[in-house]
């Protein structure tokens, strides 16, 4: 009897052994047909090419891609500004006209992310960046050797068109390798950048034409464009649909089925999607329309400071063109406070209304509103940060108070943007992706 128990127990273990490799292959040939590799969607929420699925250095660093590609184009814009009595006295011109040299910079900044962002929807973001950055460096190498003024400003403006795809088309790379929770610190981040720029750019080109004249205030967007540009090089495609479609062509897969018109609807589509669309949203929503009011003031004012600064410390303090461009640290000081407002602020509101929605069963649905606490407090520094300039700038109140009062000013012009501008339209719009949509820029 032992003998045939013991014999039996082996059966038993060899059959249980045998039952059990047998589900374990099984679930190995089950897995193998949920991964087979397509080309229509990702292999399951665990797929290695989806850029939310990356390490977080990638995608630490191609967050910082656009935002260093941001701040080289927004610091062209004002590094000029020092040099504008350089600009009169070469070419004969008054200080209205040669303030044209900022203006169509600006003006460039505007239209550029409206050809950007259809392309960045068929070439893929990393194609547009590593095109438009040496486009606009040699544009801005063609105004430091402008003879004439016509050329200068025409340079600028061009200059300003081929490096200002990143603005729009960084909004989409964050919004590629970063999900919802996690989207609004990055994107504060990424804004630091850009917002940075004109805080800077005055510092330097004070200096610059100070001891170097006008051509020096563009030089330096050269070295910067060259650097940059190394660093871009090694960043790699965060758009799914361009990523599917390599992989199609590497595997010989079915590509994604195509969502735009070819042909000559793609015109019509293109010209739709980029003009008639955000006007369109601008007349008829009300988020976007008193959204791009708010903002496009505020820019408006930010850019007269780039007057007015002169003005007031030049003419009122006689700071040197040095000394008056460093005043614009006080401009990064009040963004870097804005940056660290933004954060705990998300953390206070959004990310605790997600983590309830998470125990309440609603998948982490928050009402977009409450990206909006930011911009509320924000606010509040526009108006306060104006009425002290504007009441201390003169020569009886120490230079040190208008000074300070460009640190409510920026603070609550970066807190605005961000609250209201970026993190904000994608929920109410979900249907729209923020290089489509050239309204909210």
């Amino acid at each position: 009897m032992p003998v045939n128990a013991l014999a039996e127990g082996d059966v038993r273990r060899d059959l249980e052994a045998s039952q059990l490799s047998d589900l374990e292959s099984s679930r190995e040939k089950d897995a193998a047909i949920e991964r087979t590799p397509t080309a229509q969607d990702w292999n399951g929420p665990d797929d290695p090419e989806n850029p939310l699925n990356w390490s977080l250095k990638s995608r630490i660093y191609h967050t910082t891609v656009p935002a260093f590609m941001g701040f080289v184009v927004t610091f062209g814009s004002s590094i000029y500004t020092p040099g504008i009595s350089d600009i009169e006295a070469q070419f004969h011109v008054s200080t209205t006209v040669a303030i044209l040299g900022i203006s169509l910079y600006v003006l460039g900044l505007a239209f550029g992310p409206i050809l950007a962002a259809p392309l960045s929807e068929t070439l893929g973001r990393r194609a547009v960046y590593l095109i438009s950055l040496p486009i606009s460096a040699l544009f801005t190498l063609g105004a430091g050797f402008s003879r004439t003024f016509a050329s200068f400003v025409i340079c600028r403006f061009l200059a300003a068109f081929f490096g200002s795809p990143t603005l729009a088309v960084g909004a989409g790379t964050n919004a590629d390798v970063w999900p919802p929770i996690h989207r609004a610190t990055a994107t504060v981040l990424f804004v630091l950048a850009p917002f940075a720029g004109p805080a800077l750019g005055p510092t330097i080109g004070g200096y610059a034409a100070q001891f170097g004249g006008w051509k020096w205030t563009q030089w330096p967007i050269l070295f910067f464009s060259v650097a940059t540009y190394l660093y871009v090089l090694f960043m790699k495609e965060t758009y799914k649909k361009i990523i599917l479609q390599a992989r199609a062509k590497k595997l010989g897969l079915a590509p994604p089925p195509k969502t735009s018109p070819t042909g000559p609807a793609a015109l019509t589509f293109l010209l739709t999607v980029t003009l008639v669309r955000p006007l369109h949203m601008i007349f008829t929503e009300p988020i976007v329309g008193f959204c791009s009011l708010y903002i496009g003031f505020n820019f408006s004012v930010l850019f007269g400071f780039f007057d007015a600064f002169p003005i007031v410390f030049e003419g009122l303090y006689g700071f040197d063109r040095g000394q008056s461009g460093l005043t614009w640290l006080a401009v990064l000081i009040g963004c870097v406070l804005a940056v660290v407002t933004i954060i705990v602020v998300d953390r206070l509101t959004f990310r605790k209304e997600h983590e309830k929605s998470l125990r309440e069963g609603r998948g982490g649905i928050v009402a977009p509103e409450y990206r909006l606490y930011g911009a509320m407090v924000g606010s509040l520094g526009l108006p306060v940060g104006l009425f002290w300039f504007g009441w201390t700038a003169r020569r009886n109140v120490h230079w040190i108070s208008p000074v300070i009062a460009a640190i409510p000013f920026a603070w609550g012009n970066l807190c605005v943007f961000v609250s209201a501008f970026l993190p904000f339209p994608l929920p109410c719009f979900p249907h729209l992706i923020y290089p489509k949509t050239p309204a909210f820029h």
